[in-house]
């Protein structure tokens, strides 16, 4: 379903400050596929989804969906193929525009334009059994600027936003890092919910070890840019938090592992 052979990224190269963040990653994830992405600072994490994404353009290797070649591909048509949530809670969804008009901007995603009415009485249906699932509230405020809502819930919406049209690849990126860890639990089980449902092929980024292990069928972790731990089914379902430190220690030849992931 989702392939990278062999991707390389390095920053300034040639430079003082070359960073060589990407060293010959490969991953394959089937069809609905949900692993955790976990490293500490500066492992290439967001590196990679940039790089699939198309934010970052590959040195070599190459990234490819249900087949299609996209390591060429810009972001935008990308899009296409692939939803994605940010960090940022502000990133997502257009504050001056209503909740109802930032789902049809989604809704209409890589469709042409045309001169139709913006929103029909069924797209509006839709919505507001979408948006019950988040349990929030928000299918009573359709028409509420999406800027009046808290961080946590226009998160909760760009995941909706992300997930309305059913991509055929899933980005995370520390969606929750900057909630509030009681929204931050809600957010979860609205992607848990989703991602189940519409059987998304997902990979998500976190610091958070607990999250890692209790979200997802399959988890991996990188250091420097490359991919040194990965598990799934029955040994990722009995891993503990320790365990993950241990190996991390193993694969890393280290025991200072990276403050965030101490720390969450």
């Amino acid at each position: 379903m989702f392939e990278v052979k062999n991707i390389h990224k390095t920053f300034n190269a040639g430079t003082v400050n070359e960073k060589h963040a990407l060293r010959g990653v490969s991953l394959t994830l089937n069809d609905g596929d949900f692993v955790t992405v976990i490293g500490g600072n500066g492992a290439g994490k967001s590196t990679l989804l940039n790089a699939v994404a198309g934010v970052w353009a590959v040195d070599s290797g190459s990234i490819s969906i249900d087949g299609r070649d996209l390591t060429h591909m810009p972001e935008h048509k990308r899009a296409r193929y692939i939803g994605r949530v940010f960090q940022d809670p502000m990133q997502g969804t257009a504050a001056t525009m209503q909740i109802e008009e930032n789902l049809a901007l989604a809704a209409r995603r890589g469709k042409r334009r045309t001169l139709r009415p913006g929103i029909t009485k069924a797209e509006r249906a839709e919505y507001i059994e979408r948006l019950k699932i988040l349990d929030l509230g928000l299918e009573e405020r359709l028409t509420s600027k999406v800027g009046l809502l808290s961080g946590g819930q226009r998160q909760a919406l760009t995941l909706l936003m992300a997930t309305l049209i059913k991509p055929q690849l899933l980005l995370l990126d520390e969606h929750t890092a900057a909630l509030d860890p009681k929204t931050a639990a809600k957010v979860l089980d609205a992607t848990d919910l989703l991602v189940s449902k519409d059987h998304l092929t997902t990979l998500m980024i976190t610091h958070n070890m607990k999250d890692a292990i209790a979200h997802g069928n399959r988890l991996i972790m990188m250091y420097e840019g490359r991919i040194v731990i990965d598990v799934s089914g029955e040994e990722k379902r009995k891993l503990t938090v320790p365990q993950l430190l241990e190996l991390f220690n193993k694969v890393s030849g280290s025991d200072e592992a990276d403050d965030k992931l101490l720390l969450s």
